[in-house]
């Protein structure tokens, strides 16, 4: 494996990716196979190309996104490649070429908090039109396979106990912030109704917290505003307890996972994606990040505390036994993949 373009200093990231890239999996399936990454330009997308980039595969990388200048900042180590090519594309409206796409892995959709207040019908369509508009376009043009980047907040709020793939938790239809839990849930349904209708097969992941280098300077994520503080010389200030208990996944151990589901899933079934080894509530990560940086951790919390638009859920944990089948172990627990993210 190998990443294409010349580099000065390898950083942490891209020696992780190359570690990924050496993943016992079958990539002699990808051989000659064109490969569509939506979202190319966000955390998980773009983690997602560099890992099949860097893989010993034939196959054509086609990254999608709306930021043609992120974009190009973000993968100009490819500009050579004859492998690579980013493709413009708002999934809201259809899809237009000639282009066949074998496989899909469709990491688009809003998972900024600030949208859910923001441009909370923006969220819904965008998941639900972008998959409709790729399976449209798909099953014209040689669609073999669609793995679909849901979450785990399809499960709603539980009752403690892990989440497996087959539960179903409370999310209240009528709340403005369950757009994005809702239209995950209705996208996974539109797959299933897709792949059965349609004959194209179709597996669906459910990634935990994911976090790691890359993220845009308007992604509002929690870790990211803490790395963002430590970066800036700054304390971290909670506005809450921090009391809220979560599985946190390292960005190229979730690309691995979905090539691990792309390649070796079962058509119809969906996946937990998460490090079992790495659930601390957001107190801790916030010790932790604070930590790396000789900062410390600053409670501020308001009388009028309320969630806003962060999710309600206290606490999301994950089984991960059916990923493990496929062979997924994570390679980065929550310490070193958020030293790899501060120190990238």
């Amino acid at each position: 494996p190998h990443i294409e373009g010349s580099m000065a200093e390898v950083s942490f990231y891209e020696q992780d990716v190359l570690r990924a890239a050496s993943q016992d999996l079958p990539w002699r399936l990808l051989d000659g196979k064109n490969v569509l990454v939506t979202g190319a330009t966000g955390l998980i997308g773009g983690a997602v190309a560099d890992v099949l980039m860097a893989a010993p595969t034939s196959c054509r990388v086609f990254g999608s996104g709306r930021n043609q200048q992120r974009a190009e900042k973000r993968f100009a180590r490819y500009t050579q490649s004859d492998r690579f090519r980013f493709l413009p594309m708002d999934l809201t409206q259809p899809l237009e070429g000639d282009s066949d796409f074998h496989f899909v892995i469709d990491a688009a959709g809003g998972a900024a908090p600030r949208l859910y207040k923001e441009d909370p019908v923006g969220v819904m369509r965008s998941n639900l039109n972008g998959v409709d508009h790729l399976f449209q376009y798909g099953v014209r043009h040689a669609l073999q396979r669609f793995l679909y980047v849901s979450s785990g907040e399809v499960y709603g709020e539980g009752d403690g106990r892990p989440f497996t793939e087959d539960y179903s938790g409370y999310v209240n239809p009528l709340e403005v912030r369950s757009c994005y839990p809702s239209a995950k849930r209705a996208t996974e349904t539109l797959c299933a109704c897709y792949g059965a209708q349609h004959h194209v097969e179709v597996v669906i992941a459910r990634p935990s917290h994911v976090y790691g280098p890359g993220f845009t300077e308007s992604d509002n994520r929690v870790y990211a505003q803490f790395i963002r503080n430590v970066e800036r010389g700054e304390d971290i200030v909670l506005k809450s307890k921090g009391e809220a208990f979560r599985s946190w996944t390292y960005v190229v151990d979730c690309a691995t996972a979905l090539l691990h589901i792309l390649l070796l899933g079962k058509d119809g079934e969906a996946y937990n994606v998460a490090d079992e080894q790495s659930n601390i509530t957001i107190r801790q990560l916030a010790e932790l990040t604070a930590g790396m940086a000789g900062r410390q951790v600053v409670f501020d919390i308001p009388d009028d505390a309320t969630h806003g638009v962060t999710t309600p859920i206290t606490k999301a944990v994950f089984d991960t036994r059916r990923l493990q089948s496929l062979g997924w172990q994570p390679l980065w627990h929550i310490e070193e993949g958020l030293r790899h993210t501060i120190n990238q």
